[in-house]
């Protein structure tokens, strides 16, 4: 793979954590109970995103 693609792919897993982090703290206001589900979009778009995996 070359740089540009890998950058790329790592910009749309970052994309991805700026919205479930939005989604995850709108479900911790107005829905409590539900705040889980977004938790394992939103860690693995960060560690996606870092590249650790």
């Amino acid at each position: 793979m070359s740089e540009s693609t890998t950058s790329k792919s790592k910009g749309i897993y970052w994309i991805i954590a700026l919205v479930s982090l939005v989604v995850t703290v709108a479900l911790l206001i107005f829905n409590p109970a539900w705040f889980w589900v977004g938790l394992p979009f939103l860690i693995t778009s960060i560690v996606m995103g870092m590249d650790v995996m």
